[in-house]
């Protein structure tokens, strides 16, 4: 028998096939197996990881937003306090924000536009009124100028000031925003559901943010005190420029402050259609910075002191369209004991009052261009609806209706329309 003879030919026993080059082919396909076993192991390990650092970035993105806000807890505190006397809220999912722009001069950003008197008042008030349903949005402004009852408030060194008539402004300035929110829902009836405290040094990074909001100009515009030089025809603002253009009074228009809140109104209008446009809201690199201002420079309450009570907020707003996001002013009239002050002008103001109230439609309609750095005015200087507005009574609910003489009885009442514009305007056109 031969020596070989049992032995098992090579490469048999291991299950390889024979032929020539076949030992170590396979020997190379073994191995680039391996390599790839390897290399999936890795990539997932790899990919793994990537997604952990993403979603560690995220969150930790997410927290300093969340973070940047800053909660109103002593506003909230005073609001409880007086919870019995403020007004009920008739309509559940209808939501109004009072907006407020503090024009104070504390912080080294703000210091350069006055004297930091250690106070701060309320530059720009605006009453934000969402329907149910988010069909429509309509923003009232509120002259700083404007005689109202301020109530008796808690001041920041803990005393409390005495009720007091005075401008709409020193209620911010004597109690802050719970004593600014105590005076509109005793002006107007109306349940203040939350607040927004803005200041100038955050209002521009905002604006920087979206890189500048386009506004047209009727006529040059060379404002010393606000240091704004600006030419006539569409012009995208900086920062800077766009809280000069806000705030510009005296030689804009009549000198006003009537004007200067139509400006602020449209600007408004303006920076809110280049945050909804995809240029925005689909560019993260453009998007964060936005959210970044727009956080860090938000004074709240509580329940909107993080992003997710402002995602809840603002969720309802994208599909608004442009034309149902309106902006008037209140209805006024120069207050009868000083020609340089306001009051509201009755009963136009009280009837615009009980809509939102009642979550009832507003309209408004723009009037003749006065303001050259405003484009198209928005209205006239008292703010009332448009219309035979003699033929109206006011009933005790504070409904426009028409007279007796003037309607038939049991006929509808009429929609009235107030002084105003929308978001979807151009002041160009």
């Amino acid at each position: 028998m031969s020596d070989t003879a049992g032995t098992s030919p090579a490469g048999a026993g291991d299950g390889r096939a024979l032929g020539p080059g076949t030992g170590a082919s396979a020997s190379k396909t073994g191995l680039a197996r391996r390599r790839r076993r390897r290399w999936v192991r890795g990539t997932g390990l790899g990919l793994a990881t990537l997604l952990t650092l993403a979603a560690g970035t995220g969150w930790a993105v997410y927290v300093k937003l969340d973070g940047n806000i800053t909660p109103d807890e002593a506003a909230a505190a005073e609001l409880a306090r007086f919870e019995k006397e403020r007004p009920t809220a008739l309509v559940e999912e209808a939501q109004n924000i009072l907006l407020i722009g503090s024009d104070s001069r504390s912080g080294d950003d703000n210091r350069r536009y006055g004297r930091d008197s250690g106070t701060e008042r309320s530059d720009t008030a605006i009453l934000l009124h969402l329907s149910a349903g988010r069909r429509s949005a309509t923003a009232v402004s509120l002259p700083r100028d404007l005689m109202v009852a301020v109530p008796g408030c808690l001041r920041g060194d803990g005393t409390r000031a005495e009720p007091v008539f005075a401008m709409f402004n020193q209620a911010f300035q004597r109690g802050g925003s719970a004593c600014a929110i105590r005076t509109v829902e005793k002006l107007t009836g109306i349940r203040v559901d939350h607040h927004i405290v803005v200041d100038f040094h955050g209002f521009k990074e905002m604006v920087e943010a979206v890189d500048g909001v386009e506004v047209c100009l009727r006529e040059p515009i060379d404002d010393k005190a606000a240091k704004l030089r600006l030419p006539a025809g569409r012009v995208t603002l900086n920062g800077e420029q766009a809280l000069g253009y806000v705030r510009a009074r005296k030689s804009l228009g009549d000198g006003s402050d009537t004007h200067r809140m139509e400006r602020q109104q449209r600007f408004l209008g303006a920076l809110a259609n280049k945050v909804r446009g995809n240029d925005v809201l689909l560019n993260p690199v453009k998007l964060y910075p936005l959210l970044d201002a727009a956080t860090s420079a938000l004074t709240t309450d509580p329940e909107l002191a993080s992003l997710r009570g402002l995602y809840e907020l603002v969720r309802g707003l994208r599909e608004i369209p442009t034309e149902h996001v309106q902006f008037l002013t209140v209805p006024r009239e120069p207050y009868a004991a000083d020609a340089n002050r306001d009051q509201l002008a009755q009963p136009e103001a009280e009837a615009l009052f009980a809509r939102l109230r009642r979550d009832a439609s507003v309209t408004v309609a723009q009037e003749a261009a006065q303001d050259p750095g405003a484009g198209a005015d928005s209205g006239t200087d008292s703010g009332t609806p448009s219309g035979n507005s003699d033929d109206r009574s006011t009933e005790s609910d504070g409904k426009v209706t028409q007279k007796e003489s003037a309607e038939p009885s049991g006929a509808p009442s009429p929609t009235p329309t107030f002084s105003g514009n929308t978001a979807a305007e151009d002041g160009c056109t």
